[in-house]
Order: C-alpha cells, then sequence, then structure tokens
C-alpha cells in the first residue's frame, strides 16, 4: 500500500470505528499527517500571522489553518487508531492508554507497530 491509498481509505472511512486497518495503512497516514501539519504550520507562521497582525513564527499568532484541520481530521485519526488496534485483536478502548503519560503512549506505540492477526478475528 502507499500513501496516496492509504489516504484515501482512511478519509474513505472517515468515521468507520468497525473492521480493521493494516500496519502499512495506518504509518502512511501518519506520514500523511505530520507533512500536512508541518506545511499548514508553516503557511500559518509565515503567511496567517503576518495577515493578523503578528509578527511571523510569531508563538503567540495562533494556528487557526491547523487548528480547522486538525478538527476535521479528529475522526479519521480516531478511527484508523481504533482500526489499526482491531487488526492487532484488541479493542479500540485501549486508546484510553494515551491518558496514562510515558507508559500509556509506549504501550500504543507497541500495539501499533505489531504484526496483525493472519486470518480473521473477532474484529472482522
Amino acid at each position: 500500500m502507499d500513501m496516496v491509498t492509504a489516504v484515501k481509505t482512511v478519509l474513505g472511512k472517515y468515521a468507520t470505528f468497525s473492521g480493521r486497518a493494516t500496519r502499512s495503512e495506518y504509518w502512511w497516514w501518519i506520514l500523511a499527517s505530520v507533512i500536512l501539519f508541518t506545511v499548514l504550520g508553516l503557511i500559518d507562521g509565515g503567511l496567517v500571522a503576518p495577515m493578523l497582525g503578528a509578527a511571523a513564527f510569531d508563538p503567540d499568532a495562533g494556528q487557526p489553518l491547523s487548528l480547522i484541520v486538525s478538527l476535521a481530521l479528529l475522526l479519521p485519526n480516531l478511527a484508523v487508531s481504533v482500526r489499526r488496534l482491531h487488526d492487532t485483536d484488541r479493542s479500540g478502548w485501549w486508546l484510553l492508554l494515551s491518558f496514562i503519560p510515558i507508559f500509556g503512549t509506549l504501550a500504543l506505540l507497541y500495539f501499533m507497530v505489531l504484526r496483525g492477526t493472519e486470518g480473521s478475528n473477532r474484529f472482522g
């Protein structure tokens, strides 16, 4: 799977929390998101901040484009994460581990890196 296919798949399943997401689909989506938010941060800092009367890349200027896009992509991010956990035969409730400061993040990272279960599991 390539990045374009992964992004199309994730956006096509915008708020679909059932089913499974392969490891490549999940990580290509993460990479595309990082690239998108890097570009949006540069646009917010270099173009939007001066238009709002702040200095370029002023930390107090705010980032309205990044905020709007992050709100628009909140559901797809959650959905693909839940589907990735389903692929490792775990419930989506495991995402709540992210509220535990260090251990939770490391545990979720470990779950996301694991190979998916071969064949079908209880999630599809």
